[in-house]
């Protein structure tokens, strides 16, 4: 990919926010992600270049947080948690049913290049749990059948919205931007803790 004027007037504008330039490196390796959809060999060279690093420093970074990707994924990239609540509550049921509805296994697409799938450790979300997390936004106490239906309106062209945070769903590319630091006016919209969240705050307050 050629980056523009334009992109590396915003991977400038990222490196300046940092007291030491390599500290961009997590950012900048975001907004790589957001302009091709994931990390390939050129963007961890062009960051190299830019922050006068190794490429092998960048690609260590690209390659130990699973949040950056090494090829391409869905426009709506779907992570379901199967940690211990998650599974108790239903969250391997949710895995299986998703895999065998869009006919993928693990870090697979579908065909149409809509939804990709991915096993997620902890969506660190426990009092929501079962819960599927869709470009990073959550979709808590899910079923099966509601996150069967999830998926097929991302590949509908009209995403539900997330359970908390953003009223609408942006793409992968979109929440990659988000990740490097671009505002997109929509850090305050929606729900951001939820009752469940809540209720501990509370009942430390009505204990005496």
């Amino acid at each position: 990919m050629t980056y523009s004027i334009e992109d590396l007037a915003v991977m400038d504008s990222i490196i300046k926010r940092y007291p030491r330039s390599r500290s961009a490196i997590m950012p900048l390796l975001h907004f790589v992600q957001s302009r091709i959809g994931f990390v390939d060999g050129e963007g961890i060279e062009l960051v190299a270049k830019i922050l006068t690093l190794e490429a092998a420093e960048v690609s260590a970074v690209a390659t130990f947080y699973t949040q950056y990707k090494r090829k391409p994924v869905g426009e709506y990239h779907v992570g379901v948690c199967t940690n211990t609540l998650c599974a108790v509550m239903g969250g391997d049921a949710i895995f299986a049913g998703l895999k065998a509805h869009l006919g993928v296994e693990n870090d697979e697409v579908t065909a149409d290049g809509k939804v990709s799938l991915e096993h997620i450790e902890c969506n660190a979300a426990c009092d929501y749990a079962p819960v599927v997390m869709a470009n990073w936004e959550f979709y808590d106490n899910q079923t099966v059948q509601s996150s069967i239906d999830l998926v097929d309106s991302m590949r509908s062209g009209n995403p539900k919205p997330p359970t908390r945070g953003p009223h609408t769903l942006g793409t992968w590319k979109q929440a990659s931007a988000v990740l490097a630091g671009i505002n997109d006016g929509k850090a305050h919209e929606g729900v951001q803790a939820g009752q469940p969240t809540l209720l501990g705050l509370k009942i430390s307050k009505e204990v005496k």
